[in-house]
């Protein structure tokens, strides 16, 4: 996925700022503090090339003259050829291939493919930069634990009654594997009801989770977690809310599989490969939960206080003390 064009710090030389028109960086660098314009940059003329000795200069109105055979064309800097060997002879063209409509635009089969001069840019989604790992994963566990407290007040009946179910198969099996004895006959049954209060005990976690997130997410992309560490949920293509709908469709991929830990803890494995999934995307960041509801995680301006507004201390003003 592209950046969004806009203004940023020359990756080449980060006293300068450019403009990245989703492709490729377009015009003349700017000092990094100065304020950039709004929109891309002026055109720039382009630049007449002196002609070598022997080659009479081109008038307005008629083509240039062709390279003399042996001699390279004249090259952005004094002295560089136009083309270097290997290098496209026109946009999207390589020696040796086909142009017009229709031709292959990569290249030759077994030629290095031109990657970029350097580390590229980090994307920022609407400007903003996007939050580290360690800020998505602090703002998750804050978020698991609000969600545990919520559980054990409306929960903690029915997790109760569960653990009286379970508690003398539990007690027996302990006290057999503590004398090494292996055996499973005779062993006292959980109750009849253990069944019946999983299923519940995970409907109530499912539900209160779902109650917690999936409403704050779609008003403001912000949880509890995320207001205390400072990162928000965007859409990739538009800096607004999210609405219940995708809000639904993100929380669903890592939420929802809480109610398949009944089965072996199948849905906490997929809850796992969900949350571990952004470190290995690019160059986004996005979890599975992020790319099915096309949503980014991106890290809010830390706003500071603004002194010259801030309220003096009556008691000690500013000034010498006497």
């Amino acid at each position: 996925m592209s950046v969004r064009p806009g203004w940023y710090v020359d990756p080449a030389d980060p006293e300068t700022r450019r403009y990245w028109d989703g492709e490729g960086w377009v015009g003349a660098p700017i000092p990094v503090d100065a304020t950039p314009p709004e929109g891309p940059p002026p055109a720039e003329p382009a630049p007449v090339a002196a002609p070598a000795p022997g080659v009479p200069a081109a008038h307005p109105g008629q083509p240039g003259p062709a390279p003399q055979p042996g001699h390279p064309g004249v090259g952005p800097y004094p002295g560089q050829p136009a083309q270097w060997p290997g290098q496209p002879t026109g946009p999207g063209h390589w020696p040796g291939q086909p142009t017009g409509a229709g031709a292959p635009s990569g290249p030759p089969p077994g030629w290095p493919y031109p990657t970029w001069p350097g580390r590229p840019p980090l994307p920022q989604p609407h400007g903003l930069p996007l939050a580290t790992y360690g800020a998505r994963l602090v703002a998750r566990l804050i978020d698991f634990g609000v969600v545990f407290l919520l559980n054990v007040a409306v929960n903690g009946w029915f997790v109760w009654r569960y653990v009286e179910e379970v508690a003398p198969y539990l007690r027996e099996s302990f006290r057999r594997a503590l004398a090494g004895n292996g055996s499973t006959e005779g062993l006292p049954q959980p109750g009849d009801q253990a069944g019946g209060l999983q299923i519940v005990i995970l409907l109530i976690a499912t539900a209160l989770w779902f109650a917690y997130e999936v409403p704050s997410m779609a008003a403001r992309g912000q949880t509890f977690g995320k207001r205390v560490v400072g990162v928000r949920a965007v859409p990739v293509e538009a800096d607004q809310p999210l609405g219940f709908g995708r809000a639904t469709r993100r929380w669903t991929t890592l939420g929802l599989p809480t109610m398949l830990w009944y089965c072996c803890g199948f849905g906490l494995l997929l809850q796992f490969v969900d949350a571990v999934s952004l470190l290995f995307d690019q160059p986004l960041r996005q979890a599975l939960h992020d790319k099915r509801a096309q949503t980014v995680v991106v890290q809010l301006p830390r706003v500071r206080p603004d002194t010259r507004t801030t309220a003096r201390d009556r008691a000690n003003p500013p000034g010498d003390t006497p």
